[in-house]
């Protein structure tokens, strides 16, 4: 499998949050949430989920919530 489509849209994130916040002191990483979609030749499709929430459901969920607002709001916009 390859691995390089991840991980350049990590790097990107990574190289984005770096630009914006720097070598900031005042500034750290909390929640970090990953969604991968793994197709298969025959067509078949899973999506893995992985997040450093466990035990806080509420919070994993909320931010999920604010992601799907984020992906919608271009299509809002001139409404």
């Amino acid at each position: 499998m390859d691995f390089a489509r991840a991980g350049k849209v990590l790097q990107e994130q990574l190289a984005e949050i770096e630009e914006e916040y720097g070598d900031s002191d005042e500034h750290e990483i909390g929640a970090v949430i990953t969604i991968v979609q793994v197709e298969s030749a025959d067509g078949g499709m899973a999506l893995r989920l992985r997040h450093n929430l466990d035990g806080q459901p509420v919070r994993l969920l909320g931010f999920l919530e604010l992601a799907k607002q984020s992906a919608l709001m271009p299509f809002s916009q001139g409404s």
